[in-house]
């Protein structure tokens, strides 16, 4: 799971490209898994929205997925979580998801206590929130944030 990258205020561009520090800290973050934690992901999927994008981008340049970088509506700030529970249920590939906040808290609430009102990880602007399932639940396998990675 990944919050999309630092963007620029809506006033400044309403479109949200990301700033220069997202474009900085996701290439950093992104580099940083490929040649230190070996991350192999088969899809990336993104919210559609520009900054979502941009960040599934850069992250696919380093890591390479073997599927295509696709768009999934249900990955919006507000989209329900469940949606996207019941899928990662029916999946055996490794997946990446770079969306939103709230989506994302309420997303790995419910994998992970089966509550989506339960903040059980705090998301940063590109930072990267490994889970892994085991049989029958989920925990979290690794974080990683801009702030913790050398400039």
């Amino acid at each position: 799971m990944v919050q999309h990258a630092d963007a620029l205020l809506k006033e400044a561009d309403p479109s949200r490209p990301l700033s220069g520090k997202g474009w900085k800290d996701i290439r950093n973050v992104a580099e940083y898994a490929q040649k230190h934690l070996h991350v192999q992901v088969v899809q990336i999927f993104h919210s559609g929205k520009l900054r979502a994008r941009q960040t599934a981008e850069v992250l696919a340049e380093h890591l390479h997925p073997t599927k295509d970088v696709l768009v999934s509506k249900d990955l919006e700030p507000l989209a329900n979580p469940m949606i996207w529970k019941k899928r990662l249920a029916d999946t055996t590939e490794d997946t990446m998801l770079v969306g939103h906040l709230p989506h994302l808290q309420k997303l790995t609430g419910h994998l992970l206590t089966n509550d989506e009102n339960k903040q059980v990880v705090t998301f940063r602007n590109a930072g990267i929130v490994c889970l892994t399932r085991e049989i029958g639940y989920w925990t979290v396998q690794w974080i990683i944030t801009p702030e913790i990675l050398p400039q």
